[in-house]
């Protein structure tokens, strides 16, 4: 992970420079620009292991190039984590529904900006492993191919609903889903799954999963997101 390049597209310069000295002092090589037509040019040229993303730009603000570098198969695989300002769950949901992987608000603990860049890291090296049709974490195990799931090593009963969110969440521990994204990337055989009906789904799946029903974490605004 030492040593991977990480492009910053933030027009405050304070905060910019801060990101740039703070990431470039643990290791990491360190691209910064103010301008998101500049970034895209830049992450085109040279495509960034990481991708540190202020929403509110000037000219081409964040959220289209979001949707510029996902609709890219050039960049599409580069994770972004979106800087917000407090409040702005709207843009929070529209960005993490266009594809960035994470997303924090100002002010903002370098320190904590740091963190979330080692584990979106950490994750896209794992994401293939992740893949795996057997699922292991804490007390939980998820088995694609058997399309079973043990809680203490003692089976747990799901409707196929149930169980394809429990996956989706699950085989990417740490990151956030809206209600949105879950109902598209899910195919609900024994119910009709919509945005609102998500929250029924997520009720009726922690009780099935007794203890390990904790770990499916509400993310308020946003949606929910497995627990690391």
């Amino acid at each position: 992970m030492a040593n991977e390049q990480i492009l910053v597209i933030e027009d405050e310069q304070d905060i910019l420079e801060l990101i740039l000295y703070n990431l470039t002092q643990n290791g990491f090589r360190v691209v910064g620009t103010p301008s998101g037509e500049d970034g895209l040019e830049q992450a085109r040229r040279t495509p960034p292991a990481l991708i540190i993303l202020d929403i509110m730009l000037p000219g081409v603000d964040g959220l289209e190039v979001c949707r510029t570098l996902k609709n890219d198969d050039r960049t599409r695989s580069i994770p972004i984590i979106m800087v917000t300002a407090k409040g702005e769950e709207t843009d929070i949901v529209t960005g993490l529904e266009l594809g960035a992987e994470d997303y924090i608000t100002k002010p903002f603990s370098p320190k904590v900006l740091v963190a979330r860049v080692r584990t979106i890291l950490r994750r896209v090296q794992k994401r293939e492993s992740e893949n795996q049709s057997r699922i292991v974490i804490h007390n939980l195990v998820i088995d694609s191919g058997r399309f079973e799931v043990l809680v203490d090593n003692k089976p747990a009963t799901l409707t196929h609903t149930e169980f394809m969110i429990l996956h989706l969440l699950a085989n990417r521990p740490g990151w956030v889903f809206t209600r949105y994204q879950i109902v598209n990337s899910i195919r609900g055989e024994d119910v009709i799954v919509t945005d609102r009906s998500v929250d029924v789904q997520i009720v009726g799946l922690r009780k099935k999963l007794g203890s390990a029903g904790k770990y499916i974490e509400t993310v308020r605004g946003v949606g929910y997101r497995f627990k690391e």
